[in-house]
């Protein structure tokens, strides 16, 4: 038995040779299907996701080159197109790497927490196809509950570091609760989608979606119950919005200091926080001269999000020390199975001599032989067998010149051991 990862991700490949050797689900069942059924193989899991794509294996003996091979085999990748991109770790390395992983250690953002998810995504997939064997099981579940201790010890989730999420957490901090406000969504793209499923999940009382067209905004403001408007439309709905959030390709400002002056007073100058992440900018920047109004724009959240991503990096020491504990520790627990492997196998040879021995002795005794002189000859046969082995190990390592091994051959037969004096 020895553990396998093997993969390649945002690191050492590009995104077209990461696209080839994807697992989509039309192949992953087929995929996942061969691993379990391969004969080097007792079991695998395969991860793969925008980034990367891992293959994990429990396999026999050394068969870290059958699986590379599968691997080009099944994507239909040419060997030497794939192997400079490929990493490959072993045993404990292996163990270290998934842990890391999973944790977000070795994500392209530092401890973004969505890899978790589909670690375990990945490894339920591989369960339902029967793929899974115990030590990876094992394995696998270790590395969720790694994940979970870095997760609870450490702060590495715990900083905003994206624009989006840097908004949304900035609006958390001006307002204690968003559960009372009001928020205006200024765009329909990539960006303000990423802004709307932060907020969502604090349950904002109210969503505000402002797009060019209608059309383009529907679909967003129906996935998290808002309402669509023109920009045309925005100095209507100004006066309401406690949080606005704007990210559009428009050439020139959308709000101005005079709609949200006009706004302010209809508000009675209850504050207001505004959030330009567009370039270039979509609200002016004597807003921000105005009082009762937060104005940050994108170079504003980037600092936040440098700092942030260094205080990452700082809670990331932590987290490393934590898996390089967990992996040590799973890596002995994973030895000790095959010391129980090894005793059951010694044991049961032993006492299969003993039985063998046994039955020709109960044999001769019905026979009318000396009883005497068959418990002679059964401890005599029995020592012979039992130390046979052990005495072909001791003149082998002595007639070799390996004294460290003949020591060890030594202490496990007891022969180092301090005689008691009584």
């Amino acid at each position: 038995m020895s553990l396998l990862a093997i993969g390649i991700n945002h690191n050492t490949a590009s995104v077209e040779l990461r696209e080839k050797v994807a697992f989509g689900p039309e192949k992953l069942k087929d995929a996942l299907k061969q691993l379990s059924t391969n004969s080097s193989v007792n079991g695998g899991v395969i991860l793969s996701t925008c980034n990367r794509t891992e293959v994990y294996c429990d396999v026999k003996n050394t068969s870290k080159n059958k699986i590379i091979e599968w691997l080009s085999q099944f994507h239909d990748v040419k060997l030497e197109d794939i192997k400079p991109s490929l990493y490959l770790h072993e045993e404990q390395a292996a163990i270290r790497h998934l842990m890391r992983v999973s944790c977000g250690l070795d994500s392209l953002v530092l401890g973004e927490p969505q890899i978790l998810g589909q670690v375990k995504q990945a490894y339920a997939d591989s369960r339902e196809q029967r793929a899974v064997d115990p030590a990876l099981e094992k394995l696998f579940q270790k590395a969720f509950s790694v994940a979970k201790r870095v997760r609870t010890e450490t702060e590495i989730g715990g900083h905003a570091v994206s624009v989006a999420y840097a908004a949304c957490t900035l609006a958390k901090h001006i307002f204690e609760s968003l559960e009372d406000a009001t928020v205006l969504l200024v765009g329909a793209g990539e960006t303000i989608e990423l802004v709307a499923k932060h907020l969502a999940s604090h349950n904002c009382k109210r969503i505000i979606v402002a797009n060019r067209t209608k059309e383009r905004a529907l679909g967003l403001a129906e996935e998290f119950g808002g309402e669509v408007i023109t920009l045309n439309e925005i100095p209507d709905y100004l006066p309401a919005a406690d949080i606005v959030i704007s990210s559009t390709a428009s050439p020139l400002p959308i709000i101005g200091k005079g709609m949200v002056e006009t706004a302010l007073k209809a508000r009675r100058h209850q504050p207001m926080l505004l959030v330009d992440i567009a370039v270039p900018r979509d609200i002016e920047s004597q807003v921000g001269e105005l009082s009762d109004v937060y104005l940050y724009s994108v170079d504003d959240l980037q600092s936040i999000v440098d700092s942030n991503m260094e205080q990452r990096k700082v809670e990331a020491i932590q987290a490393e020390a934590i898996v390089s504990e967990e992996s040590a520790s799973f890596m002995t627990w994973l030895r000790s199975l095959q010391a129980v492997d090894s005793i059951r196998e010694y044991r049961q040879n032993a006492n299969d001599i003993r039985e063998e021995l046994l039955t020709k002795s109960l044999q001769a005794l019905e026979t009318g032989a000396d009883p005497e002189k068959l418990l002679i000859e059964l401890s005599n046969k029995l020592t012979n067998k039992l130390i046979h082995a052990p005495t072909r190990a001791l003149q082998s390592a002595a007639e070799q010149g390996e004294p460290a091994k003949l020591a060890v051959i030594r202490e496990s037969l007891g022969l180092d051991d301090p005689k008691i004096i009584s």
